[in-house]
């Protein structure tokens, strides 16, 4: 199973099962069939939206070379397939920069690890984990993706690797790009045209007038 099909696998089982909605006998409302305006999102409470843009004004915690490290490391995560883009093309990078501003506990654990990252590309290959090939930089990965099968001095990498592929698969899979990904589209109403005719037919049973009239 490719790597990628692995963590939308785990994606999609995060995501509750799609609940059909039934319509319900009702003679006082009618259907309302409006959606809201497109590009209108949910109210935000004007302490969220001041917080937020606080954050935003804040400087970058990365430095460009860590950046780069994350932007290289994310599309590593999940590659651009023939579905959907890759991590950097649903900003992942930018929601990692983000994140770290809100929770600043993952700050030292993803500069460590950054900073672990290129000591052991340094030690492999003599240079930074971005300036490897792309088959270099896939050995060093392969070596701390998989925790059962990690050696024991490469526990760092396998803490590190942890945190990143999970912040990039959370950011991926909630982005529009990474849902549309997974063909998730949630609750859906349908409409209910009563119990099928041969199944009455089975039971002896049939609609009243009325009923066809308010209820189907």
């Amino acid at each position: 199973m490719k790597r990628r099909d692995t963590l939308k696998a785990i994606a999609l089982g995060t995501l509750s099962g799609t609940a059909l909605l039934t319509a319900s006998c009702n003679t006082n409302e009618p259907a309302n069939n409006s959606s809201p305006a497109a590009g209108s999102g949910p109210d935000r409470m004007k302490e969220e939206a001041e917080h937020e843009a606080k954050l935003k004004a804040m400087p970058d915690f990365f430095t460009p070379h860590e950046m780069a490290t994350i932007t290289v490391l994310a599309d590593i995560i999940i590659p651009k397939d023939d579905i959907s883009g890759s991590a950097t093309d649903a900003k992942v990078p930018e929601f990692i920069s983000f994140i770290v501003k809100e929770m600043t506990y993952y700050q030292t654990p993803l500069r460590g690890g950054l900073k672990w990252l290129d000591n052991h590309a340094l030690k492999q290959y003599q240079k930074a984990f971005i300036a490897l090939t792309q088959q270099q930089q896939i050995t060093i990965i392969d070596a701390i993706a998989y925790p059962e099968k990690a050696a024991s001095n490469m526990q760092q990498g396998v803490s590190f690797f942890n945190l990143i592929r999970n912040l990039t698969v959370t950011a991926f899979y909630t982005s529009e790009m990474g849902v549309k990904d997974l063909g998730y589209v949630g609750n859906q109403p349908n409409e209910w045209k009563g119990v099928p005719a041969d199944v009455l037919a089975q039971y002896q049973l049939a609609y009243s007038e009325q009923e066809i009239k308010i209820c189907i």
